[in-house]
């Protein structure tokens, strides 16, 4: 943050101007005094200027997001397992036990280093999604308009904005065309507010400030032209930001994580204590006992959990990231992967997006009339005989090479409507010598139509021809208004149809296999659009799409909440939607129990997007539609979706491997051990042998992000169920204690084992069962012949059995309390894990017939929801703010 009393030392001149117009905002005075004040002439700053004060009030931002070592390191020591383990180390040290205290510190460093260098890999992998996002703004820069970088604008810049924009920075305005600006997010008052050029009285509360566009808000509409007053965290937005906390509302699947965390606790902590006091009324030494007991603790819990599950985010956003899908928090990846419901805008997502004027059909004009009123009825701006920020549509008419360009010159705009979404029509008051002071109107036919008198017969039947074809449709309406000067929304009456103007936007090539692969990954496709229903349904029958009803929004307005709810299950297709009403849908569609997505680019988009569970936007959308999604296409492509649907299913289908086999395997070890310390003069594993058995078995298992998930497992979205791996962990957690028995009486009646040798043989055979179990569980299929893993995870779970195999025959085996096997004891050991994996095989498959049923509406996720949409925009989704993404901040236990 750069303060204002630093700058004043740096620039004392430019810094008392700055402070004296940013302290008042809305200071009373000319804008021409303004434009003084900051030094800055009518065209904008020179590039040399701008450099300079660059280097006096830095970059245009509040924070960024920069992935540090420092604070990844720091988050990892804070971990209390990795403190119990440290402290446990220090007491084996003092007390003698060198050796358990030499494995406890590789355990602890090998922890933290891995967890550290997997967690900084996400924490670049953020930083690289970030940097991609950009957000532009245009400036007047030696009297030239140019796009920058919004981080590049300094006090005394001059801005433009246009209808979707955030306002970058504090500005005084310097003109208005029907500028209305959203700045609920700093009064938390819905309503737009109308801008003007006009000074209001000095100590104006910013609530009421009208003279001034404010950082963070939102162009509602119109456009404007101002001058950056205040940048950063000088701004209004910014001295609020800066003091609230920065961590986000965590997502389901961190909710999931810290509840199977909560789970293990208890678990740990009944066994440890248990244990504990086994080993004390048998009358062996306290420390230990408590060694013991802690290692079990330690034994029970995935300490790798947070690795695995960062290494899985980081891998599956670089791979988004190549299939153009930039998620602006990692573990939002994961809620990608759960949406059963997608609802999405037509133009240039399931239509090619390249609009095409056709033709004019006039009412009782000239057809070329009809397309020079619709050229100059823009609330785009005009300069120099081009279009600057107008619509898509306002942009092909332009473009198209039967446009009378020529014949606007004699035009001048004196007053502009601009569009809005309740209206859906722009109004300009024009000047011509031939028509003279008139009214021109241009909108949805319906809405212009409402507004004329005596429209013919003719025009309604053109009208209707046109939707059919699926062609949208613009209409033109004019009036003569004689020595007016003003305009009003009053003044939209009483007109004459001129025409109506058609364009062609055809449906996506690639839309319609899209749309099937999505279905197939049992998404529900529905579309909201402003169009009009009967071109709407037409495009959706041409690619495919499932028959269904059609709402248009004046029916949405006589449904009840209710209703809605209820017509949901059998539309489709909602036409002439207002932004309110895109979101009072989503909050209805949601309300069913089921996930739901919004794709949407404009800024008649964003409280849709704030409303879904997941809000996707595109590159090329509105500053303020790609700030309120969490995630961004960088194609808008059906296509792009779907990979990062899969690829969110991906990532929770491989935490959940890791997650059922570990608490299984390590619940039927450590009960293993808790039983056998009861009844063997010794104990079962050495405090540091089961400590170096789970660190091998976490490592071997830091390969799971990079396998093959089965078709089936990404068919439908999977949540957390505790249920489920509570009862996954008591069927296969007693399976494989069966077999840590059968090695117990074999090492002690078949081989007549002492400690040395017993502890070795349990070590080797508790190492290999529970790691190749993992080809078991990793799918619902037959392992290895209808289901492969992949290359790095088969090649890591080797080598870790093969490790363990061979740690009793090298150097350290003494010191780590170990003595070569006798060759029988492998041959046992290959008959016990293939009889294992074969009952484990056949538990696998009873145990996921008789399942219960995943029920279809989970509950709700309202209260984080609405929390992480509230912090959204001060937290993370400003541009100029940046992020501190810390995906592995709250797992594990």
């Amino acid at each position: 943050m750069h303060t204002h009393a630093r700058l004043g030392v740096a620039n004392p001149d430019l810094s008392q101007s700055v402070r004296a117009v940013s302290a008042t905002a809305a200071a009373p005075q000319t804008t021409d005094g303004v434009l003084t004040a900051l030094a800055t002439g009518d065209s904008g700053l020179t590039e040399e200027e701008h450099a300079r004060r660059a280097r006096v009030f830095g970059a245009n931002a509040i924070r960024a997001h920069r992935a540090r070592i420092g604070p990844v390191v720091a988050r990892q020591l804070r971990s209390p397992l990795l403190l119990l383990l440290a402290v446990t180390a220090a007491a084996s040290f003092f007390l003698g036990e060198r050796t358990d205290a030499v494995v406890i510190g590789v355990i602890v460093a090998m922890s933290v280093g891995l967890g550290t260098v997997n967690e900084f890999r996400a924490e670049k992998a953020a930083e690289a999604l970030h940097d991609r996002i950009r957000h532009r703004v245009v400036v007047l820069r030696d009297g030239q308009a140019r796009s920058i970088d919004l981080a590049e604008l300094v006090p005394g810049d001059i801005v433009e904005l246009r209808p979707g924009e955030l306002v970058p920075a504090d500005l005084r305005l310097l003109s208005t065309t029907g500028l209305q600006c959203d700045e609920s997010v700093l009064t938390g008052e819905s309503e737009p507010v109308r801008k003007s050029t006009d000074p209001v009285p000095e100590g104006t509360p910013v609530a009421e400030l009208t003279s001034c566009a404010l950082m963070g808000t939102v162009v509602a509409a119109g456009t404007g032209r101002g001058v950056v007053t205040a940048t950063g965290g000088d701004t209004e937005f910014g001295r609020i930001a800066v003091g609230l906390a920065r961590r986000e509302p965590e997502t389901e699947f961190q909710a999931g994580l810290r509840k199977f965390s909560m789970l293990l606790v208890r678990v740990a902590a009944t066994l440890t204590i248990g244990i504990f006091v086994v080993n004390l009324m048998l009358h062996r030494p306290i420390l230990d006992a408590l060694m013991f007991s802690l290692a079990i603790a330690v034994g029970i819990s995935p300490q790798l959990l947070p690795a695995v599950v960062s290494t899985s985010l980081a891998a599956g956003s670089r791979l988004l990231a190549q299939r153009k899908v930039l998620v602006k928090r990692l573990v939002c990846i994961e809620d990608l992967g759960d949406i059963e419901v997608l609802f999405t805008d037509k133009t240039g997502t399931l239509t090619e997006g390249r609009i095409e004027f056709m033709r004019t059909i006039a009412a009782d004009a000239a057809d070329g009339d009809v397309t020079e009123l619709g050229l100059i009825c823009t609330d785009g701006l005009i300069e120099n005989g081009r279009l600057a920020g107008g619509d898509a549509l306002d942009t092909a008419l332009w473009a198209a090479p039967v446009a009378p360009l020529g014949a606007i010159e004699g035009y001048s705009r004196l007053a502009t409507l601009p569009f809005d979404h309740r209206r859906r029509m722009v109004s300009v008051l024009a000047d011509s010598p031939v028509r003279g002071r008139t009214i021109i109107t241009k909108g949805a036919p319906e809405a212009v139509l409402a507004c004329c008198e005596n429209v013919p017969d003719s025009a309604a039947r053109a009208l209707d021809a046109e939707f059919a074809a699926g062609h949208r449709v613009v209409a033109v309406a004019t009036r003569s208004v004689p020595g007016q000067t003003t305009l009003t929304t009053a003044d939209e009456t009483g007109l004459r149809l001129a025409g109506i103007l058609v364009f062609l936007d055809p449906p996506k090539s690639s839309a319609r296999e899209a749309i099937s692969r999505l279905a197939a990954l049992g998404i529900a496709v529905k579309v909201i659009t402003g169009d009009h229903p009967t071109v709407a349904a037409r495009v959706c029958e041409q690619l495919g799409l499932p028959a269904g009803g059609t709402l248009s929004g004046a029916d949405l307005d006589r449904l009840t909440d209710a209703e809605l709810t209820e017509a949901l299950s059998t539309t489709t297709v909602f036409a002439r939607i207002d932004p309110e009403q895109k979101a009072r849908i989503v909050r209805a569609q949601r309300c069913l129990g089921v996930d739901v997505a919004y794709l949407g680019d404009g800024v008649n988009d964003a409280l849709a997007l704030h409303a879904a569970d997941v809000g996707i936007s595109v590159d090329a959308a509105t500053d303020v539609a790609k700030d309120a999604a969490d995630v961004v296409l960088l194609e808008k492509d059906l296509q792009v979706l779907a990979d990062g649907v899969t690829q969110g299913r991906r990532v929770f289908a491989n935490t959940m491997k890791y997650v059922l086999m570990g608490t299984s395997s390590n619940f039927g070890n450590m009960f293993s051990a808790a039983g056998a310390s009861a009844f063997l003069p010794f104990l079962p594993m050495l405090p540091s042998q089961i400590l170096l058995n789970n660190l091998l078995y976490d490592s071997s298992q830091l390969a799971i992000p990079t396998d093959n998930v089965d078709e089936e497992q990404l068919a439908r979205p999977s949540r957390w169920d505790l249920r489920l791996i509570q009862r996954f962990m008591l069927v296969f957690g007693p399976i494989s204690s069966v077999f840590d028995f059968a090695t117990f009486g074999i090492m002690l009646w078949v081989f007549h084992a002492g400690e040395a040798l017993f502890h070795t043989g349990w070590f080797v055979e508790s190492l290999a069962t529970q790691t190749l179990v993992l080809f078991v569980i990793r799918t619902h299929r037959t392992p290895f012949f209808r289901s492969h893993p992949s290359v790095a995870l088969l090649t890591a779970a080797l080598a870790a059995v093969g490790i363990g195999a061979l740690l009793p025959v090298t150097p350290l085996a003494g010191s780590l309390g170990f003595q070569p096997l006798p060759g029988g004891f492998f041959v046992v050991l290959i008959g016990m894990i293939l009889v294992y994996l074969a009952l484990a095989e056949a538990a696998k498959h009873w145990f996921f017939r008789t399942a219960p049923a995943v029920p279809a509406a989970r509950e709700r996720r309202t209260d984080h929801r609405l929390r992480r949409r509230a912090a959204r925009f001060i937290t993370r989704t400003h541009p100029a703010m940046g992020t501190s993404v810390r995906p592995a901040q709250a797992f594990g236990p």
